[in-house]
């Protein structure tokens, strides 16, 4: 190793050595060397003088498990499933925005902090990978113990692949629109060093062609560079730092003469569940979205229907039409959907959108419900809304609502057709 000595030197402080075991705790550990090969798996930092001996074989960099262990020695390639949920107590959110144009990368670093904290999330941490892109974390402790009877860590990796899909909805359009702020869709292809043709799709530019948020950060035993560890190819430090210093924040103010061992990453004032709410809407997201075979279309007689005026809705759309304290981002899927189906135009129910979120107790944010629609104006046939007998987007949320003609629809669609007929 060409640099041995500098790597050596680094290492050997105390500080350093003290973050790097505070974060490798209940993680597999493996060293990187300076080619970008692993050293043996499973492996673990228990005391300084592992760290050291590591350097001493030509390790450079340092990954940790996004997964916790109870015992990652424990740990053998071709585990099963079981095996692996058994030894596993925890997991943390690791977005990991890839992309080889440092501004773009601060860009959505910045939109998906943006997103979080529309989620009610303010505790994130964010650290320089110590190469051309940032990492942004959620710890383990931040998201609820059960989901619907389920203990937290076992939803692993479907929980935190469900939570990087529905970021990457939430902030596509924000993101194409910064995007197009900062240069022409062919100046971004050449930023990132594609064809535009690869770069583009029937809406223009696609931002997540141009930055690569791979879900599949959460997969089974995957790595990524601990805080505090030096880049194996860079040699500048993965290093903690705040959203208010992204913007200024230049690869080289990472440089390992340069820093100081003051923010952790993966901390904060731990609220309980605060991260609850967004782990809920991207489950239920995932449901109603992330598989085709769930998107239920209308399969009865197709009426053009043409503006059905508000007196024949039934009563749980009219319920939350007035405005509602809970259930809101749910009823948002349920409005956009059924407005679609009573032939709405776009513009009709953008403004009965932005009218209804005032008159709830808590409005949304503006860029969720503007997200959402823009979804569903990109599906080729309108979805039906929620079937009556889901108590999760109706009973619930609204209480007891049905009246007479209630009386065997399957469908909040069905009530107006029922009640034109008898007009």
């Amino acid at each position: 190793m060409n640099n041995f000595s500098k790597v050596l030197r680094y290492y050997s402080k105390k500080d350093v050595q003290d973050a790097l075991l505070e974060e490798s705790k209940k993680r597999e550990v493996v060293g990187v060397y300076e080619n970008g090969s692993f050293d043996k798996r499973p492996n673990i930092l228990a005391y300084p003088d592992d760290i050291v001996e590591m350097v001493k074989k030509g390790v450079v960099s340092f990954h940790g498990s996004v997964e916790r262990w109870s015992n990652p020695m424990s740990l053998e390639t071709g585990m099963a499933p079981q095996q692996l949920d058994s030894l596993r107590v925890g997991w943390d959110l690791i977005i990991d925005p890839d992309c080889p144009d440092f501004q773009l990368s601060k860009i959505t670093v910045k939109t998906l902090c943006e997103a979080l904290e529309d989620h009610g999330i303010k505790n994130y941490s964010i650290k320089s990978t110590g190469g051309k892109g940032f990492h942004i974390g959620i710890p383990f402790e931040f998201f609820p113990k059960r989901i619907d009877d389920k203990k937290i860590e076992k939803m692993y990796p479907e929980a935190p692949k469900a939570v990087i899909e529905y970021l990457k909805d939430y902030v596509k359009d924000t993101l194409r629109e910064r995007f197009l702020e900062l240069d022409n869709p062919l100046k971004l292809a050449e930023r990132v060093g594609k064809n535009i043709d690869d770069c583009i799709d029937e809406e223009g530019i696609n931002p997540l062609k141009l930055v690569e948020i791979d879900s599949m950060v959460a997969s089974s035993r995957h790595m990524f560079r601990l805080p505090y560890s030096l880049h194996e190819k860079s040699l500048l430090v993965s290093l903690p730092i705040l959203l208010s210093q992204l913007d200024k924040f230049q690869k080289e103010d990472a440089s390992s003469w340069k820093i100081k061992v003051e923010k952790k990453f993966l901390s904060g004032e731990i609220k309980l569940a605060e991260a609850g709410g967004l782990l809920v809407e991207a489950l239920d997201w995932s449901k109603k979205y992330g598989r085709q075979e769930e998107k239920e279309e209308y399969k009865g007689p197709r009426r053009q229907l043409k503006e059905v005026p508000e007196k024949y809705f039934p009563p749980c759309i009219l319920k939350i039409l007035q405005g509602i304290p809970d259930g809101r981002k749910r009823s948002v899927f349920v409005l956009a959907t059924f407005l679609q189906n009573m032939g709405w135009p776009w513009e009709k129910i953008e403004k009965e959108m932005e009218e209804w979120n005032q008159r709830n107790p808590r409005p949304l944010p503006k860029n969720y419900i503007t997200t959402q629609l823009r979804w569903h104006k990109r599906q080729p046939r309108n979805l039906l809304p929620p079937n009556c007998d889901n108590d999760n987007y109706y009973k619930s949320v609204l209480g007891e609502t049905k009246d007479d003609r209630c009386e065997g629809l399957k469908n909040p669609v069905n009530y107006v057709f029922r009640k034109m007929k008898k007009k």
